[in-house]
């Protein structure tokens, strides 16, 4: 459980003491699934803990499904362009795969992090949605998504104006009409290629990690059935030949449980925080588009403003009678250009922030979770020889020529 600030333990403090450091800690629990079939889903205890006036007490208890974070997420990225807003887990299509106990705590603890990740940033950690999602009820969330308005809620008549747009852009680049508008930043273009390359390299690590928390459970299997085995082999000899053998396929049986123990570890502290930033990096891009779709709208409006104040001008020059209207619709452009300037601008001193906050704890979580890793091998090499080494006496004596 992360919290944007821990609170003094054994303090004699109501958690509403005005002395106290202002907190805000969440945890996702208890995931439990409800309903059957196509309409099964996983529900989770949201528990919130904090001292902060806007909330309505010092905890908090909610239900909470797959589709409120989502709700959550889509609201906090719409209204908050140029910060990255931590991903969410992939939704599992697999129905075998979907309600296995693995998965659904690998889920459980993917919701567990984003959600903090939300309530430790400085900006979203004030958003009026984020309160919502820890202290409404179930109904009352139930009724904001269905409320949430996307592309594909608006009216027919929207939606046939909105692909014919489209085709039109398409339409223009493919003819050679239009060009696509970019920013020239030399940082800026440093940074996107740091990006994409991150990317790459996150992805393979965890391709890698993958494959070794396969090889994990693969040994561990391999090792239990092959001491079974060895068991049944030793049951047929009644001499220190067939004891070793016993004892060599509790042993196997054994170090198959740490195998499997260390695969599980492997799977959530290691493989899981690597996927976890490769899909941060898509956060990263999106924020990207958005940047690139805002460079975009400043540049035509600026240029659309342009036009309009040439317009106006000639509008004058010949003393026509459409200038109040013409100097109307100038000033409107003007504002809207101005607007759209600011925008940008806040995206890109956002992005500029999220940067460094992003570069900081990619940092403290790879440490860790590389740390994690080494550690728990460690431990797992020791084990396996200590276990082996301490067969070799019985062994040595039963392959003794003399006996």
């Amino acid at each position: 459980m992360i919290s944007t600030q821990r609170s003094l333990s054994g303090s004699s403090q109501s958690p509403r003491s005005p002395s106290s450091q202002p907190f805000l800690s969440v945890s996702v629990t208890d995931p439990v699934k409800l309903g059957n079939g196509v309409q099964a889903y996983i529900s989770y205890r949201v528990i919130t803990k904090t001292n902060l006036p806007e909330y309505q007490g010092p905890e908090k208890i909610v239900i909470r499904r797959y589709s409120d974070f989502v709700w959550l997420r889509d609201r906090l990225a719409e209204k908050y362009k140029g910060i990255f807003i931590p991903p969410l887990p992939e939704k599992s299509a697999v129905e075998k795969f979907r309600f296995s106990v693995e998965f659904i705590e690998m889920r459980r603890q993917a919701l567990d992090v984003f959600v903090n990740r939300i309530a430790s940033h400085p900006e979203l950690k004030q958003s009026e949605d984020l309160r919502t999602f820890l202290q409404e009820d179930e109904e009352t969330m139930e009724r904001a998504r269905s409320l949430e308005i996307g592309i594909f809620k608006k009216k027919p008549a929207d939606l046939m104006q909105i692909f014919k747009d489209v085709q039109s852009k398409v339409s223009d680049v493919v003819l050679g009409k239009e060009k696509p508008v970019e920013e020239s930043n030399p940082e800026y273009e440093k940074l996107k290629h740091y990006i994409f390359e991150l990317e790459d390299h996150l992805a393979e690590a965890q391709k890698q990690a993958f494959r070794l928390v396969k090889r994990h459970k693969e040994l561990g299997q391999s090792l239990a059935d092959f001491g079974k085995a060895v068991k049944l082999l030793g049951a047929c000899e009644g001499n220190s030949l067939g004891k070793a053998f016993s004892d060599l396929g509790t042993k196997s049986e054994l170090l198959s449980i740490k195998l499997q123990k260390e695969a599980h570890n492997l799977l959530m502290n290691f493989e899981e925080p690597l996927k976890d930033y490769v899909r941060a990096v898509q956060s990263i891009k999106a924020t990207m588009a958005d940047r690139a779709n805002a460079f975009k709208q400043q540049c035509e409006l600026a240029e659309a403003t342009k036009l309009k104040e040439i317009n106006l001008d000639k509008l004058m020059l010949i003393r026509s009678d459409r200038v109040g209207e013409a100097e109307f619709e100038y000033k409107e452009l003007k504002a809207e250009s101005e607007e759209a300037t600011r925008r940008f601008e806040l995206i890109v001193k956002l992005m500029n922030e999220e940067i460094v906050r992003f570069q900081e704890q990619k940092t403290s979580d790879m440490g860790l979770a590389f740390h994690e890793f080494a550690k728990g091998q460690a431990k797992l090499a020791n084990d396996i020889a200590d276990a082996w080494r301490s067969l070799l006496p019985k062994l040595e004596v039963c392959s003794s020529p003399d006996k």
